[in-house]
C-alpha cells in the first residue's frame, strides 16, 4: 500500500480549502460559541502524552457544565468515572487539547483547540459543583482556535435519526464485553448489576 507522506502529496489529492473554512476560525469565544457551549451537555476531549500517544475522552453533564471564564478561557469539571485519568495525566505532560462540543439534534458542532492545565483550586472546584459536590479537579483551557464545523458527517451518518439506530439487543451488554475482555470472575449478569448500581448511585 502506498501512503501519503508529505503535505504536498496531501494537497494534490484534495481541492483547495474553501475561503470561508479559513476565515471562520477565531482566536476567542464569541457570542455564538458561548451560546453553543452553554447549550451543550457533551464534549469530546482529545489529548496526547509527551510521547505522542493519543486519547479521546467523552465528558458529559447537564447543559452548561463547561463554563466560559472569559473570552479565551474555558473550565471543564471532572466528574466521577473509572479513575484511569488518561486525559488529566496527558495534559500534565502535554497541554495541547482539542475539544468537540455537541448539542443533541443539532448537526453542526463546535471545535476548540487550546492549551490545558489542571487545578484543584477550592473556589473554582466549588463553583463547578453538582448536587452540592465540588469537582475534584477542573481542566482550564486557554483557547487558541475556535470554529464551527459543518453538518456533513452528521447528515451522512444520520446520527440523530432514531429510525436508523440499531436495536440495542443486537449488541452485547457491557458486562458481557468486559467479562470477555477483562476475564472477570463474576458472570456477565452479575457485572451488569454492579454497573447498573454504579450508574444509579455514583454519577456525581
Amino acid at each position: 500500500m502506498k501512503y501519503i507522506t508529505s503535505q504536498e502529496q496531501l494537497r494534490d489529492v484534495f481541492d483547495k480549502t474553501h475561503d470561508v473554512a479559513i476565515r471562520k476560525e477565531l482566536t476567542g469565544i464569541d457570542a455564538h460559541s458561548r451560546r453553543f457551549i452553554e447549550k451543550s451537555p457533551f464534549v469530546f476531549i482529545g489529548s496526547q502524552d509527551v510521547k505522542g500517544s493519543a486519547d479521546v475522552s467523552p465528558k458529559g453533564d447537564m447543559p452548561g457544565f463547561v463554563k466560559v471564564l472569559d473570552d479565551t478561557t474555558l473550565a471543564v469539571p471532572d466528574r466521577p468515572g473509572n479513575n484511569r485519568l488518561d486525559t488529566w495525566e496527558n495534559i500534565i505532560e502535554n497541554p495541547a487539547v482539542g475539544l468537540i462540543f455537541l448539542i443533541p439534534g443539532m448537526n453542526e458542532t463546535l471545535r476548540i483547540n487550546g492549551e490545558a492545565r489542571l487545578t484543584n483550586d477550592l473556589e473554582l472546584c466549588a463553583r463547578m459543583h453538582v448536587k452540592n459536590r465540588p469537582a475534584l479537579a477542573v481542566m482550564v483551557v486557554k483557547v487558541r482556535q475556535v470554529y464551527m464545523h459543518c453538518a456533513k458527517a452528521f447528515i451522512r451518518s444520520k446520527l440523530w435519526e432514531s429510525e436508523t439506530w440499531p436495536e440495542r439487543k443486537d449488541m452485547p451488554t457491557l458486562g458481557t464485553i468486559l467479562k470477555d475482555q477483562a476475564e472477570l470472575s463474576a458472570t456477565a449478569e452479575e457485572f451488569d448489576l454492579i454497573l447498573d448500581d454504579a450508574y444509579r448511585k455514583t454519577l456525581w
